[in-house]
C-alpha cells in the first residue's frame, strides 16, 4: 500500500502524459496490487455477503483515465484507486455495494446506492418512508454509527421535501437524498498499519443490513422477486 500511495502522490504532482507514460510499469505494479487486495476483500467479504462472491476486482475497479471532453479540468489521469464491491456488474451495477478509496489525504470506505436514476430514486424514497422504523434501526445501530458516525452525511441534498411526502415526517431529511451512502474517512497510516485490511472487513461488514434494505429495493426496480 505504501507504493501505491506514494505513485497517487507522484502522479498528482505529475498529472501529465509525457510523465505517466514513462512511469507506465509503476501504474501497473500498484494497480496489479490494488486489484489484488480488492479480490482479497471480495473473498472475505462473502463470507457475510454472499451477494458479491464470484465477484471479479477488475470489473469493480475505475479506470484511471479521465474523460476530459467535457470538463474544465484537462488533467488526463484521476489521482487515486477506487473500486466498487457490488453484485451485478461491479461499479456498473445499480445495487448497494461497498466501495474501496485510496487518494493520499482523502482515502476512504463508502457504499450504498450512489447515482441512482430519478425512478430509481423515487422507489427507495418511498421505501425508506414507509419502512422508517426498519431504516431508522439500521442508521442507529451502536456499531453501525461507530464505522460511520456522519451517517447518510448533508451532501448533496434537496432544499425541500419532495413531492409525495407529508411536511410532518419526522425524518424527511432522509427524502432530501440524491443518493443512499455511506461513507469514512480514514487518514493514509490507517492502510500502513498491519492487519489494515481486517479492519475494512469489519467496517463494511456493518454495512450489510443497510445495504441489504436499499437492494430490496434494487430488486424491485430491475424486475426482479
Amino acid at each position: 500500500m505504501e507504493e501505491i500511495l506514494q505513485f497517487l502522490k507522484d502522479l498528482a504532482a505529475n498529472n501529465e502524459r509525457p510523465w505517466f507514460q514513462a512511469n507506465k510499469s509503476r501504474y501497473e505494479s500498484t494497480r496489479a496490487t490494488f486489484l489484488a487486495y480488492v479480490q482479497e476483500l471480495i473473498g472475505r467479504m462473502a463470507a457475510f455477503d454472499p451477494e458479491i462472491s464470484g465477484v471479479e476486482a477488475a470489473d469493480c475497479a475505475f479506470r484511471i483515465y479521465r474523460d476530459i471532453r467535457f470538463s474544465p479540468n484537462k488533467m488526463p489521469y484521476k489521482t487515486h484507486y477506487g473500486a466498487f464491491i457490488a453484485a451485478g456488474g461491479g461499479h456498473r451495477s445499480p445495487r448497494g455495494g461497498y466501495y474501496l478509496h485510496i487518494q493520499p489525504g482523502s482515502c476512504m470506505l463508502s457504499g450504498g446506492v450512489w447515482g441512482p436514476d430519478p425512478r430509481l430514486l423515487k422507489m427507495l424514497r418511498r421505501d425508506i418512508y414507509e419502512r422508517c422504523d426498519e431504516f431508522l434501526a439500521i442508521l442507529e445501530k451502536p456499531s453501525f454509527k461507530a464505522a460511520y458516525p456522519d451517517g447518510l452525511g448533508e451532501e448533496d441534498m434537496l432544499k425541500r421535501l419532495p413531492a409525495g411526502f407529508p411536511p410532518d415526517f419526522a425524518h424527511d431529511d432522509w427524502l432530501r437524498h440524491k443518493y443512499y451512502c455511506v461513507s469514512t474517512f480514514k487518514p493514509d497510516s490507517f492502510f500502513l498499519k498491519k492487519g489494515w485490511m481486517d479492519k475494512v472487513v469489519d467496517i463494511f461488514k456493518e454495512q450489510v443490513p443497510f445495504n441489504r434494505f436499499l437492494n430490496e429495493t434494487v430488486d424491485e426496480y430491475l424486475g426482479r422477486e
